[in-house]
């Protein structure tokens, strides 16, 4: 019997969702923390000129994702989910960030069968493409896109900035815990 298939977001995901908050603080001298981030959109909940935080963010990527802490719990649950499924991590990232990524996949000790940086929040192509099962999500529209398109149960890591209401197929959780607790009655 094939394995299920899990794609996974990196980001916000198996990543601390406040991941970014030290080097906004650091660098556009505020003091927030992830309750004040409301908005996906940084530039719009931090009320920073786009061009500027592009400009901030390019060069302060590769250290981001360096750094990023893992997730409260995800590195146990992964660590299981590793022996009885595929996991596909399918990431916003761009395959220019693949080298530090996969580094961090290692220093963290969390294992995978495949990696994808698709360069862009539309991961509906890569999903279909590489067959997902279910999907684990703290974008809002990527979730209800995903679930809406593929019709496969989508989990949504909640964050103060994915707030809106979802549809029956995609569920919230507020911890990897909770995660599993749903992949143990779904598979």
């Amino acid at each position: 019997m094939k394995k299920k298939r899990f794609g996974i977001d990196i980001d916000g995901t198996v990543t601390s969702p406040d991941s970014l908050i030290p080097f906004i603080n650091q660098d556009f001298q505020l003091n927030i923390t992830l309750k004040d981030i409301t908005k996906y959109d940084l530039t719009e909940a931090l009320n920073i000129p786009e061009d500027i935080f592009n400009k901030w963010y390019t060069e302060k990527e590769p250290l981001i994702y360096k750094l990023s802490p893992i997730a409260e719990g995800a590195k146990e649950v992964l660590t299981e989910w590793k022996k009885r499924f595929q996991l596909f991590f399918i990431s916003a990232r761009g395959d220019h960030a693949f080298d530090i990524t996969k580094k961090w996949f290692e220093e963290n000790d969390i294992l995978y069968d495949h990696i994808e940086l698709i360069g862009t929040h539309h991961k509906i192509e890569a999903a279909k493409k590489h067959e997902v099962d279910i999907f684990f999500e703290d974008k809002h529209d990527n979730a209800v896109s995903i679930h809406k398109e593929l019709d496969i149960p989508v989990i949504l890591f909640n964050t103060p900035y994915n707030q809106e209401p979802v549809p029956k197929g995609v569920m919230r959780v507020d911890s990897w815990k909770e995660a599993n607790d749903i992949v143990k009655r779904l598979f």
